[in-house]
């Protein structure tokens, strides 16, 4: 009968630790189906965004406007882009950078989709902030017409603030003033027709974007309250909204003092 073979611990670690070191090595080595995220770019409504007025209204006579309505983003790696271990490591331990699901990002999976379907959902969200936007006011689409142009953003996110920039434009307050207050307030959400808003994902990022522009006050789909009072910047008030008339009625109390809905 041959004698049994056995290893030492030691040898035995060693042994055991090469494949496990090869499997190590070749992760760092692969790409990873993830993709990572950061604060990205904020553009103010009421104003420019590379050399376009993002918010034209005309039918209708509208008013100048101070302070700002910034809608936010996010910029994560591109659907092409290569995501390794290292990367995915760093955006772990770092609270301005967030790890998602490839798929998560871009369902479509390659660039040419993965643009067509943000610009689709851009121009869903455009159509939704008129139409939310001139249902408050009370006008006919018939008679009033608004353009909305914010170049190279995706998305359906900004749809609460367009119909936000478009009534302080025609409106303001309604009592003479701007929805602002003059202050740098920023915000995110989708807006559906009827004017409720809807969440987006990547609140603890666009707060970080918002505060880093200048924004004192952010409005935020009150479901992804406990998302963005995640490591929330210092100066930054959170003001929770489900719909484009609690939004209002939240600047307009903001403006005199009046208690507004937190997270």
């Amino acid at each position: 009968m041959g004698g049994v073979f056995r290893l030492s611990r030691g040898k035995a670690l060693v042994v055991c630790g090469v494949p496990v070191v090869g499997l190590i090595a070749s992760a760092a080595l692969a790409p990873l189906p993830f993709s990572v995220a950061q604060p990205g770019v904020t553009a103010n409504v009421l104003g420019t965004y590379r050399g376009a007025e993002v918010v034209s209204v005309t039918g209708t006579p509208t008013r100048h406007t101070d302070g700002q309505l910034r809608m936010t983003t996010i910029a994560a790696t591109g659907p092409d882009q290569d995501v390794y271990l290292g990367d995915v490591v760093d955006g772990w331990f770092r609270t301005d950078r967030t790890v998602l699901p490839h798929d998560s990002v871009y369902p479509g999976g390659n660039t040419q989709e993965s643009e067509r379907r943000n610009t689709e959902e851009m121009k869903q969200s455009q159509d939704s902030a008129t139409t939310a936007a001139l249902g408050y006011l009370g006008r006919k689409p018939s008679d009033v017409h608004v353009k909305l142009r914010l170049a190279d953003v995706g998305g359906p996110s900004a749809g609460l603030l367009f119909s936000l920039g478009i009534i302080d434009k025609v409106a303001g307050d309604g009592s003479g003033g701007d929805l602002t207050g003059g202050r740098v307030v920023a915000g995110t959400g989708t807006i559906a027709s009827d004017g409720s808003v809807g969440t987006v994902g990547g609140v603890a990022l666009k707060t970080r974007a918002a505060r880093r522009d200048g924004a004192t006050v952010f409005l935020v789909p009150k479901g992804e309250c406990s998302e963005a009072q995640t490591d929330l910047p210092k100066g930054l008030r959170l003001v929770a909204v489900t719909t484009l008339k609690g939004a209002i009625q939240s600047l307009r109390a903001l403006r005199s003092g009046g208690s507004v809905p937190g997270c």
